[in-house]
Parts: structure tokens; C-alpha cells; sequence
């Protein structure tokens, strides 16, 4: 068997490879997520739930989530936030609010993504991060919901 050190590096390599010629790298984490925000703030449903958890703290909540992105898209391993438990103390989100989040970000890659495969690699990350925070907040389809206050 190989050395793991190598091979988790030869494997974060490779997907910044892939992730790379279909025109993702840094800077474009960064500009999709600095139009993400920006069009977050401006929506009507979500706007109001952002600015109450974040308030006038954007300058440091950017570059967070831009490390976050560049983890899950390019395997850069600079995030170490704890996204679910920072999700879970947010009592005003509903499960609703999700889909809106989704369709957002869908859109905003639409009207960004240098390719149409970076569209399909991001939303195929969104959609499972979406999942894990909707289980962890509001609990599997028909059992009772545990909500931490």
C-alpha cells in the first residue's frame, strides 16, 4: 500500500486537475461567492435571516466562506469552521428556506460559471451540503424534530 500522504496529496492534485479544467480555481470561488452574498443580501426571504446572523461582520464571513468553497470544490483544505452547529443556533431558518438558497446559488452559477460542467460540479456539492444541514437541523422525513435553542 502507498504512503497516505502522498496519496492524499496526489488525490487533492487531481482534483484541482479536474476542477481546474472546468474552470474552477480560487479566483472564481471568489467571485461566485462574493455574487452569491451579494444577491443573498438583496433577496427578500433570505436577506433579513443573513443580516440578523451576520450583520456588519461581512468582511470576515466572505473570506470564510470562500475557504469553505475552495475545501469543497477544490479540496484546498483551509476551512475549519464548524458549519452545522453554526447552522443549528439559527432558530428563524426553515426548511424552505433551502430550496430558495439552492435556487440561488443555481442561478448565480448560471450567470457566472465559466463552464456548464461547473455548474453541474458546484450544485452536486450544494445539494449534499444542503442535505447534511437540513438532517442535522430538522431531524429525517417523519421522525420528531430536536431542536437545540
Amino acid at each position: 500500500m502507498g504512503d497516505p500522504v502522498v496519496t492524499a496529496h496526489a488525490r487533492r492534485a487531481e482534483i484541482q486537475r479536474r476542477a481546474n479544467v472546468i474552470g474552477i480555481d480560487e479566483a472564481y470561488i471568489s467571485l461566485l461567492v462574493d455574487e452569491f452574498y451579494r444577491r443573498i443580501r438583496a433577496d427578500e426571504t433570505l436577506g433579513p435571516i443573513f443580516e440578523e446572523a451576520i450583520g456588519d461582520r461581512w468582511d470576515y464571513h466572505l473570506p470564510r466562506m470562500k475557504s469553505f468553497w475552495a475545501s469543497v470544490a477544490l479540496n484546498a483544505g483551509t476551512y475549519s469552521g464548524q458549519p452545522v452547529p453554526a447552522h443549528k443556533k439559527l432558530s428563524q431558518v426553515e426548511q424552505s428556506h433551502f430550496q430558495t438558497w439552492l435556487a440561488l446559488f443555481r442561478q448565480t452559477l448560471q450567470d457566472t460559471a465559466p463552464t456548464p460542467e461547473a455548474v453541474d460540479y458546484f450544485m452536486e456539492r450544494a445539494n449534499r451540503i444542503a442535505e447534511s444541514l437540513q438532517l442535522a437541523m430538522f431531524g429525517f422525513p417523519g421522525l420528531p424534530v430536536k431542536r437545540q435553542g
